[in-house]
């Protein structure tokens, strides 16, 4: 009987004397034994190791919020007194409708003041309106394209039309992750939004940077259960592969897959225990499910998401990307603008609730909270009650990282049809992150297929008058 067997089942395994125990069962290959006593630590490179900025940076990690479908930005963060007064009246709209001639459709909901800064906010979002001294207001927003895939890839990776990694992977790729037992990029979706998969992509970016879906539910993440039900026992196959797995990359050096797959199960094996533990919102005040609008007996709902963001957060993930809506129910209201309601009810308290959190918590300071949609919508009737899709124009918010709280940035014209000062297009918006995380977006490139790529193309250029 192999001293193996006659271990007791209730006494933990000492790695180095299971693997001389299987190694006099001759299970271990010629010279594998002696790598693996010298070395469980992986390879001698992580390809996800913190990396330093370009610069001294404001943020070290997003929480990147996307409302899927082209949220209205007059009905919501862009106040537009003459659409009050011209309800129903004909006139030519501009950008990028050709001059059409529409019926304007005045705002369904008023507008108050916000905060002591008094940015003015629709009642769409009483509880957003409350924290309007911690956000940037963008009102300028440039996108290029009226379609929703293309829009919404472009919000995410800069490019309208081909894929394209996400701004999540690029900011993985420069700075890696603080946390080996955590993936650095993350995304929390229930269901997908336009472009599907896409706007979540490494493309040609290594492997190492593609994000990990989390899916609200009993099982966030799909086969995070141990099959081996001791973890010491796991550990040592997961070495025994490992070693092997490595002799293979050490002759093809160039197999970006087969490194990000060994990666992958050191992430994976970490992951049972802390990914699980970054999901279970049961140790949780009362007060903090509240303020995240949670019922204590059943926490479900975008308000899950903003709860389990700053748990990741706090556990140093770099690049955290929450999902509103999804392809076959979002904020694309062309025949009823009230539709708008249901949306925002979902997500104000859950927002608002973040945010405080994370000042509350210290953490806002060094964490970047982004909302942004695709693109806003036409200040004139598009079907029944509703409005078209409008890229010229829309707004999106910042808040925390190192962005000046309590002010409003760029404007647009009396109907919300064009950008009247300061444009922000989709490349300076993203320049403008990644400044704040203290990536140069210019220097920030890969070399894939004969060029240098980078997140935001051949333009953009970082917003600085709203940088704290």
């Amino acid at each position: 009987m192999s001293s193996f067997s006659k271990q007791s089942a209730s006494s933990p395994l000492s790695r180095r004397h299971l693997l001389r125990s299987l190694a006099a069962g001759s299970m271990l290959l010629p010279g594998m034994l002696s790598e693996l006593l010298a070395d469980s630590s992986g390879p001698k490179t992580d390809p996800l190791a913190p990396q330093p900025p370009h610069f001294p940076a404001k943020a070290k990690r997003v929480i990147f919020i996307f409302s899927n479908g082209g949220v209205s930005h007059m009905d919501t963060f862009d106040h537009k007194p003459r659409l009050f007064v011209a309800d129903g009246k004909t006139m030519g709209i501009g950008g990028g409708l050709s001059n059409q001639q529409r019926v304007l459709l005045k705002p369904l909901w008023q507008f108050k003041p916000g905060g002591q800064c008094g940015t003015l906010v629709s009642d769409l979002f009483p509880h957003l309106r409350d924290r309007m001294d911690d956000i940037c207001l963008i009102k300028s927003m440039k996108s290029d394209d009226n379609e929703h895939y293309q829009a919404t890839l472009a919000i995410h990776t800069g490019s309208f039309f081909f894929s394209r990694p996400s701004i999540g992977s690029w900011v993985s790729y420069g700075l890696g992750t603080v946390n080996s037992n955590l993936p650095s990029f993350m995304v929390l979706a229930q269901q997908l939004p336009y472009a599907g998969t896409q706007v979540f992509a490494n493309d040609f970016l290594p492997a190492y940077h593609q994000r990990v879906r989390v899916v609200p539910g009993p099982t966030p993440i799909a086969d995070l259960d141990r099959r081996t039900p001791q973890a010491d026992v796991q550990q040592l196959e997961l070495d025994f592969a490992r070693t092997l797995n490595r002799r293979h990359l050490a002759e093809r050096e160039a197999d970006q897959e087969l490194a990000a797959r060994i990666r992958s199960f050191e992430t994976a094996f970490h992951m049972q225990t802390e990914a699980r533990e970054a999901f279970d919102v049961s140790k949780e005040t009362r007060e903090t499910m509240a303020q995240y609008g949670l019922d204590p007996a059943k926490p479900t709902g975008f308000g899950w998401k903003c709860l389990v963001a700053r748990r990741l957060a706090e556990r140093g993930v770099r690049f955290i990307e929450l999902i509103d809506g999804s392809s076959s129910h979002n904020w694309d209201q062309h025949g009823n603008m009230a539709e708008h309601a249901d949306h925002a009810k979902a997500i104000d308290q859950p927002i608002a609730g973040l945010l405080k959190d994370l000042k509350e918590r210290g953490m806002l300071d060094e964490t970047l909270v982004v909302w942004t949609t695709e693109f806003g919508r036409t200040p004139g009737v598009d079907g029944d009650k509703g409005r078209g899709h409008h890229s010229a124009c829309f707004s999106s918010w910042l808040a925390g990282g190192g962005v000046k709280g309590g002010i409003s940035y760029g404007s647009t014209d009396d109907i919300g049809a064009t950008v009247a000062e300061n444009r922000v297009h989709v490349h300076d918006f993203h320049a403008t992150i990644l400044h704040l995380l203290g990536i140069d977006h210019t220097r920030l490139t890969y070399r894939h297929a004969g060029r240098d790529y980078r997140l935001t193309d051949v333009a953009g250029k970082v917003v600085r008058e709203i940088l704290a």
